[in-house]
């Protein structure tokens, strides 16, 4: 008997992080003694007839009210049928940036796990259950953490000494942006470990014009960085921009993680507007979405980076070949970082998750391979919930 989804629930819950504020810009998290920083997610349940449930937590708000926009077409549908809700969802959300998309799709995954007994990367075709991660930090602050060149680079041996072989930066935004202090920074770091670690820089779009980033992106050369990601202003999706960067640069970009959707992933790559290509299953439809954007990059002979960490993206680097880094994000020497304690079990995203090689493994269990801390959910949770049936 075929199954079907019978109901939906989304279910807005918040937590806090300790000694996290936010820097001048009024949106990037960085370290502040004595702050506390609430952030809320949202955890979902795909409910069907088989008596089997798929699950995910994470999205955002935009993306919860997205799903309001389409919850009720998928009762009563065929919970297996993902290319086709994939694909018709996406045009339905065709004005927005449909990142409603990916809680949902990543939950028929777990459905599909957990009905065939089978982990999610076994599913696409395992290539791999271990890999590498990278750690990477807060965004850089005046308040005593992560305030100096000196500051990152001494987090960067402490990184190094946890095991893992890469390190990216996060530089300092909002209103003391200081092109100078960043390649201070860059030069620092690359001379205390870039013999042992390769490097990344994020300035996160921060720079206000083409020529810091430049500026910046010539102190990667000299550091020999293994590549440099969303270096100004212009919100990471000019292809003529980072077109004309890499014309001008040695340090190879990474591109395209506020680039929405596969199309325009596809067009990013063919007018050699970036070298690495980014995907991330929360933000770009999935892990439906994001493995045909692994797939594109395969076919161009580039390689593509997930984008955060999550057991959702932990199973589609399992099945990438052409992929070389997980990101632990966000990290910093004084506090935790930013993801969520939903987790029961042994699995973790926090900066010491690594073995002593720098390696984290894909979860073996059902479906996603976690288990949700319902109890934690719903303790926390905002008022905000929504059921669809």
């Amino acid at each position: 008997m075929t199954p079907e989804i019978t109901k939906i629930e989304s279910t807005e819950f918040a937590y806090e992080i300790e000694d996290v504020g936010y820097s001048p810009n009024g949106f990037s998290v960085v370290y502040e003694p004595g702050a506390t920083n609430t952030r809320k997610l949202f955890a979902i349940k795909v409910h069907t007839d088989a008596g089997i449930t798929g699950e995910y937590v994470g999205g955002n708000s935009p993306g919860a009210a997205q799903i309001n926009m389409f919850a009720d077409y998928l009762i009563g549908k065929n919970p297996f049928d993902r290319e086709k809700h994939w694909s018709t969802i996406n045009r339905a959300l065709r004005k927005y940036d449909r990142m409603g998309i990916g809680p949902i799709d990543i939950a028929l995954w777990d459905f599909a796990g957990k009905y065939y007994d089978a982990p999610i990367h076994e599913l696409l075709g395992t290539y791999r259950e271990r890999f590498p991660a990278y750690a990477s930090t807060y965004q850089g602050d005046e308040n005593g953490g992560l305030d100096s060149p000196e500051a990152f680079a001494d987090f960067a041996e402490e990184c190094r000494d946890l095991g893992y072989g890469a390190y990216k930066i996060h530089d300092w935004g909002g209103d003391w942006t200081d092109p100078d202090k960043t390649v201070e920074t860059v030069l620092e770091v690359g001379e205390r470990v870039g013999d042992e670690m390769d490097l990344m820089l994020d300035p996160a779009c921060e720079p206000p014009t083409f020529a810091d980033a430049i500026r910046i992106g010539k102190a990667c050369d000299e550091a020999d960085f293994f590549w440099y990601e969303d270096p100004y202003r212009d919100g990471g999706v000019s292809q003529h921009g980072h077109r004309k960067l890499r014309e001008i640069l040695d340090t190879p970009l990474l591109q395209t993680e506020h680039v929405r959707g596969f199309e325009a992933h596809t067009d990013f790559v063919a007018n050699d507007a970036t070298d690495f290509v980014r995907a991330d299953p929360e933000y770009d439809g999935g892990i439906t979405g994001a493995m045909k954007i692994a797939r594109m990059t395969e076919g161009f002979g580039l390689d593509v980076e997930l984008h955060a960490p999550g057991p959702a993206h932990r199973h589609c680097i399992a099945a990438i070949r052409n992929t070389n880094y997980y990101e632990i994000a966000l990290v910093h020497p004084d506090c935790r970082n930013t993801q969520p304690p939903v987790y029961e079990g042994d699995y973790s995203d926090f900066l010491d998750t690594v073995d002593d090689d720098g390696m984290v493994t894909v979860p073996d269990g059902p479906g996603l391979g976690v288990e949700y801390d319902w109890d934690f959910i719903e303790e926390n949770a905002t008022g905000s919930v929504h059921v669809y049936e």
